[in-house]
């Protein structure tokens, strides 16, 4: 489905949702994706893989095509807002309880499910009609090797910075999701690899350290092996353990 009837700004690609339902249903709980590619492009294995593997675990699940570069800020975010409001607004036809909604993200797309946690800023273009009146802050964020810091040059992933932001480098720290986590932030499950090249570990623990400090429930799984991008890592018997931590913790957060 398309998020907008007439999308706002900037719209080269119309950004969507896909849903795909459980086919057998255990929870009300859902989990709204935004698959990875650090802002320039969208990783089916982190979108449609993780929506299959969710469902398997009984979840419904939703992938979030949202915009990226050309496209900057504030679209990504409009995007990532308007999906859980979508979601919300239409949670009764879905069978979904508005307040068991996590979002979800690897690399970049970890990035904004952070930030759609943690950004309470008005964006333009927001409050268009009644889809907007919903709440835009999720119940629950999973990251899976998220670029987090936007201000920190030893530990950010540039490119991901670069194309979120573009000409308004100027927002980073308002926008950096580990210098705006508060007590009213939501849990959090995360998970990385200790070797990844690509989107330092770091980024996870500096997360995980800001969440605690507001005392925000967090969970998180460093394995010390793994590349970056691996998704479910199907194949891998140590990392991909983190479907089924994920599917327990859900339960946790949640209830079954």
């Amino acid at each position: 489905m398309n998020l907008w009837e007439n999308t706002p700004g900037l719209c080269e690609k119309i950004p969507t949702l896909d849903y795909y339902p459980a086919k057998n249903k255990k929870s009300d709980a859902t989990v709204v994706i935004f698959p990875g590619g650090a802002y320039v492009g969208l990783a089916t294995h982190e979108g449609q893989g993780y929506a299959e593997f969710l469902n398997d675990f009984g979840y419904d699940a939703f992938v979030c095509n949202y915009r990226v570069k050309p496209h900057a800020f504030p679209l990504p975010l409009l995007d990532a807002r308007r999906a859980v409001r979508t979601v919300r607004y239409n949670a009764d036809k879905y069978g979904i309880n508005k307040s068991k909604i996590a979002v979800m993200g690897s690399s970049a797309g970890g990035n904004l499910a952070a930030l759609a946690s943690t950004c309470t800023l008005p964006l333009e273009y927001e409050g268009a009609d009644e889809i907007d009146s919903e709440n835009f802050l999720p119940n629950a964020q999973i990251l899976c090797y998220p670029v987090i810091t936007l201000v920190d040059k030893n530990v950010m992933h540039e490119g991901s910075m670069l194309n979120l932001l573009a000409d308004r480098l100027d927002l980073a720290p308002a926008l950096s999701p580990e210098l705006n986590v508060t007590k009213s932030t939501p849990p959090a499950f995360i998970w990385h690899t200790a070797e990844d090249s690509g989107v330092s570990v770091l980024n996870s623990y500096m997360y995980a350290s800001a969440l605690k400090k507001q005392d925000v429930p967090v969970e998180m799984h460093i394995f010390p092996f793994g590349g970056h991008g691996m998704g479910a890592a199907v194949g891998n018997p140590n990392v991909s353990q983190w479907t089924g931590l994920l599917d327990n913790w859900l339960d946790l957060i949640f209830g079954k």
